[in-house]
């Protein structure tokens, strides 16, 4: 079993603006190999993500940018699974890599967070985050720094294979399907907390009418970019 486990840290509330990047490999459960590098994001730095990983124009001062680091990335990811808890770190390290015209890197993601809310009931649509689940499972890290939460990913997923007893080739098939693989598409009310790390966070969603996929699947896939997914149609819902 082997994976690379990768978080990133943004300097201001664009996804692509990568700042620090952590990778940690794992074979067979244990790390055999770790890497992290500050990275200069062309960008400007906002006090609010300042306060929350101490990364400032001062500590990137001289540093590589992802133009300079692809090919490290690449040679790290290509080809194999990469995990990382929610889809901000995927979806940050493409548009990094689309900010300067790069081909995508060819790997396989998994996210931890899909594979925690269909292992453990109590973590299915609430405090799934990587700081809540970590302490559920025992695991102390800084929280914050790239490498450490890279790290704490590929735990969690571990103890998330040792919860569930199946494999990474299980959930990377069960991680694309409803949380309760018995829901139906049915008329049935259906609502969902947003992920606080997507994108639309903050805003609220209802479907209606006939959809051309699950409605519990609809729901889980906006509630993971951050919709807040209503019942039913009232002056709140944005879309």
């Amino acid at each position: 079993m082997q994976f690379i486990a990768i978080d990133v840290e943004t300097a201001n509330p664009d996804m692509g603006s990568i700042c620090q990047i952590g990778l940690a490999e794992f074979i067979d459960g244990e790390i055999v190999n770790e890497w992290v590098a500050l990275v200069d994001p062309e960008d400007y730095f906002d006090e609010v993500n300042i306060s929350i990983h101490g990364i400032g124009p001062q500590t990137i001062k001289g540093c590589p940018n992802i133009l300079d680091l692809a090919d490290r990335l690449r040679s790290a990811l290509d080809g194999k699974v990469a995990v990382c808890h929610t889809h901000f770190d995927r979806i940050a390290l493409g548009r990094a890599f689309g900010k300067y015209n790069l081909r995508p890197i060819a790997t396989t993601w998994l996210d931890s967070a899909r594979v925690v809310r269909r292992t453990w009931k109590d973590l299915a649509w609430r405090d799934y985050c990587l700081a809540n689940v970590c302490r559920k499972i025992g695991y102390d890290f800084q929280h914050h720094d790239a490498l450490e939460d890279a790290k704490a990913a590929g735990f969690v997923l571990l103890a998330a294979l040792r919860e569930s007893q199946k494999d990474i080739d299980y959930w990377l098939r069960r991680v694309n399907q409803p949380i309760d693989p018995k829901s139906s598409s049915s008329g049935l009310a259906i609502q969902r907390d947003g992920n606080p790390e997507g994108d639309f966070y903050g805003e609220i969603l209802v479907f209606t009418g006939a959809l051309e996929l699950p409605r519990s699947e609809a729901a889980d896939l906006a509630a993971s970019i951050g919709y807040q997914v209503a019942s039913g149609v009232t002056k709140r819902p944005h879309f």
